[in-house]
């Protein structure tokens, strides 16, 4: 690859990566929040390395020969320090990072993935008590837990609000879904609750959904499933931080 390739790719990305990080929160739509001190770092990284490689190389200035001198003879009139044409294609990535802004993943992925709510640890069978007034809001993760894993069913007889975005299921059902990341979004799980009673949203918008715990399988199994029945279905906008889906449990007002 052409030295003037490698440098601007360096300069595109750094500045990229800058871009998302300070500018926008974009960067959420990558890799979760704690990670932003090492996308901006990455990104002051990259620009000194197209800096000074910038700066030895003469570049934008320098100019490479048409043609070699083998043994007092002229070359054979084409320049052999040219890098393959398809190489600028890597400027693909480094300008999309700048100009575009590609959704966070939905309902695409949510629905190609099974949702299994993890069982707690042996030391955390038991389920705190949820406020007895007013409407609680939960995220689906500590929804989906309780409704598969507890025993004490601390879940009846409340009304709980989920928000996430809508997935399509079989047979015109749906489900309300977040999506949560370790690290980044390539490691990406689904956290889903099937909503019964109510017609279906469009598939990705992002909703509140407000209603009663639907008992589904036997609780403490594998067998159990997270649902609602569900008396209101209010659209929202999409939040900032598509994955992050902890929600303090407190009554809704």
């Amino acid at each position: 690859m052409k030295r003037n390739i490698q440098v601007l790719l360096l300069l595109f990305t750094g500045v990229g990566l800058l871009h998302i990080a300070l500018l926008t929160d974009l960067y959420l739509r990558y890799v979760r929040a704690g990670l932003r001190p090492a996308l901006i770092a990455s990104g002051v990284l990259l620009i000194v390395l197209g800096a000074v490689s910038a700066a030895r190389d003469g570049f934008p200035f320098n100019r490479p020969r048409a043609d070699h001198d083998h043994g007092g003879h002229q070359g054979h009139g084409h320049d052999h320090s040219q890098g393959p044409r398809i190489a600028w294609l890597l400027y693909v990535p480094a300008l999309t990072i700048l100009f575009l802004a590609p959704p966070a993943l939905g309902s695409y992925t949510a629905a190609r993935d099974e949702a299994k709510a993890k069982a707690p640890a042996a030391g955390d069978s038991l389920f705190p008590a949820l406020p007895r007034n007013g409407i609680v809001e939960l995220s689906l993760n500590d929804f989906s837990t309780r409704a598969v894993w507890d025993t004490g069913g601390t879940l009846r007889g409340h009304t709980v609000r989920l928000t996430g975005f809508v997935t399509p299921g079989r047979h015109g059902t749906w489900y309300v879904s977040r999506l949560a990341i370790s690290c980044c979004a390539a490691d990406a799980t689904v956290r889903k609750v099937r909503v019964h009673g109510a017609t279906a949203p469009p598939a990705d918008a992002w909703v509140s959904v407000t209603g009663t715990w639907h008992p589904t399988g036997k609780v403490g199994t594998d067998d159990a499933s997270p649902a609602l029945d569900a008396t209101t279905v209010q659209r929202v906008p999409a939040p900032k931080d598509p994955y992050n889906d902890a929600v303090e449990t407190r009554p809704g007002r």
